[in-house]
């Protein structure tokens, strides 16, 4: 234990391991050039990894080729992690990642022809929501802290928490999508919903925040879609037809629906 800790306490050989982590199987000559010290300098700390068990050194025709071996710091966490905590330690570190990590926001904006209490029943009822939302039908009780579940064609495409519920001004929920594998890669986001009063109009907002940098436009694409197809039924009471209705309508009717 004495040795894995002394070799972990230099910045260099840790990163040593970082980088062989990232590409297994390095020559002295390929990690030498990552650091401004001399070839020496850098074989020193790998004999120090090597003696610690953090590093294995192999000959590989006429190259000897540094390997990471991550046994003697699972033997660290085995030692001091126990089953019980085990749980509670990779939440918190996936949470450090998660709040550290930059994430991106994305706003849309409407103006309706109505009243709050009317577009409220239009965002709660399952019924009118499928009207304007590709036919998915939302299900929850819309009180603080409880959940919600939207389905379409047999399955679940969306769902999530109610985390605020102010009716008729403000909805916030939590929101994970699995209609396809790589949209549900993203985890979690979340999705504030606001109107505010305007003489005869109420202007809704829609905030679609703490989603990955990376996100996939599929996640918040459909937003203005989905605002249009509300405005059109609540100040006509007729549906507007989108590309995505219309290939939920030709889905579900190819269902038997």
């Amino acid at each position: 234990m004495e040795d894995i800790f002394k070799a972990l306490a230099d910045p260099t050989r840790r990163e040593l391991l970082d980088r062989l982590q990232a590409e297994d199987g390095q020559s002295l000559t390929a990690l030498e050039r990552h650091f401004a010290m001399s070839r020496f300098g850098v074989a020193k700390h790998l004999r120090v990894l090597e003696a610690a068990g953090l590093v294995l050194a192999r000959q590989v025709g006429r190259e000897k080729l540094h390997f990471l071996n991550p046994v003697p710091i699972q033997q660290v966490y085995d030692r001091w992690v126990s089953r019980y905590a085990a749980p509670l330690a990779s939440a918190l570190t996936q949470m450090k990642a998660r709040l550290e990590e930059p994430r991106m926001r994305k706003e849309f904006e409407i103006f309706i022809k109505t009243t709050p209490e009317r577009l409220w029943a239009a965002l709660t009822d399952p019924r009118e929501r499928s009207k304007y939302q590709f036919g998915v039908l939302i299900e929850s009780s819309f009180a603080p802290g409880s959940p919600y579940r939207a389905e379409g064609q047999g399955r679940v495409i969306f769902d999530g928490e109610n985390l605020e519920v102010s009716p008729p001004f403000r909805l916030v929920q939590s929101y994970r999508a699995h209609w396809s594998d790589e949209v549900e890669a993203a985890g979690t986001s979340r999705v504030t919903i606001e109107i505010t009063q305007i003489e005869d109009t109420c202007r809704l907002t829609v905030t679609h925040d703490d989603l990955p940098q990376d996100a996939n436009p599929q996640l918040y694409g459909g937003w203005p879609m989905v605002l249009s197809g509300l405005k059109t039924l609540l100040e006509t009471g007729g549906t507007l037809t989108t590309p995505m209705s219309i290939q939920y309508t030709r889905s579900t009717q190819g269902q038997g629906s």
